[in-house]
């Protein structure tokens, strides 16, 4: 949290910068190069640990520590789904309590404070009714912002009726009456009728001129598929649990190709989280490939 709070002002004094931690698990500014050191910024790359592998906060900071690196200069979305084994994120009746674990709920929580914006379709909320706090962990309470160009969505969920945080409905223009501000404790925003890809391009650009750096889109399987075609996520994690669902709601689904050799091989790391595995993805860079066209695995699979 420490870490995601300071990124805009390392970033703005662009020099290598390290820290430490003071008696109130607060960072300090340290010299570079000493032993206390536990994390750096480096200029043009963010931030990175300089712990040994062998210690225990490590497996915390790698999964993390490229989150906090987002800035209002150089922003970050970053899109999650949990999803079965076979591909699916819920039952057909939009059953999804719980298809991962615990561990991966934290993880959720985690993020939602770490980036500060947390964006859901109107799926999401009409199946799962979620809170989209940090009630399991440290940290404040994200923007939550519910994506719903076709205003499908009564006024009567949580997120529409509850203090717990500030709240954005971003449906399109056209669906907003004259005098309309509020979709319940909801501030209403309109965007253009411009169809889905442009849809989430004008969301992305309003969060944005809200200087809102570090944005989760959290799901559901539509609204991150929607991102990934419209190439606006910056990394996609998916974590998949030991299930088989058999069939009903996909997780991502994008327009085909006739070859493999056009597919998206991202470079990747994996995190066991309980009986889960996350599988994060930095979509902006390609994976390694063998000359037979595998992908080489990660060295490190860390368990968090």
């Amino acid at each position: 949290m420490a870490a995601s709070a300071v990124a805009d002002e390392v970033e703005r004094i662009g020099r290598h910068a390290g820290f430490g931690l003071d008696e109130r698990a607060q960072l300090r500014p340290l010299p570079v190069g000493r032993l206390d050191v536990v994390i750096a910024w480096l200029p043009g790359s963010g931030w990175q640990s300089c712990v040994p592998p062998d210690d225990p906060r490590s497996a915390m900071l790698d999964l993390y520590l490229p989150i906090c690196g987002g800035t209002t200069t150089h922003p970050m979305t970053v899109g999650h789904l949990g999803q079965s084994l076979d591909g699916f994120i819920a039952t057909h009746s939009g059953d999804s309590r719980f298809v991962t674990g615990h561990d991966n709920l934290v993880h959720l929580h985690r993020m939602r404070a770490l980036c500060g914006v947390v964006v859901v379709g109107a799926g999401t909320v009409a199946a799962d009714d979620p809170q989209l706090t940090t009630r399991h962990v440290p940290g404040r309470n994200p923007l939550r912002v519910i994506f719903d160009p076709a205003r499908r969505l009564a006024p009567t969920y949580r997120v529409f009726t509850d203090d717990a945080a500030p709240t954005l409905y971003v449906c399109e223009r056209s669906r907003i009456s004259a005098d309309e501000t509020h979709m319940g404790k909801a501030a209403i925003v309109g965007i253009d009728d411009a169809g889905p890809e442009r849809d989430i391009a004008q969301l992305l650009s309003l969060l944005r001129a809200r200087g809102c750096a570090r944005v989760f889109v959290e799901g559901g399987g539509i609204t991150v598929s929607a991102f990934l075609e419209a190439d606006l996520l910056d990394r996609l994690q998916i974590a998949i649990a030991p299930l088989l669902i058999g069939d009903g709601r996909p997780a991502i689904r994008l327009a085909p190709h006739d070859s493999l050799r056009d597919c998206r091989r991202p470079r990747y790391r994996v995190f066991l989280m309980g009986g889960d595995v996350l599988f994060d993805c930095e979509l902006k860079v390609q994976a390694d490939v063998a000359d037979d066209g595998a992908t080489r695995p990660p060295a490190v699979i860390r368990v968090v």
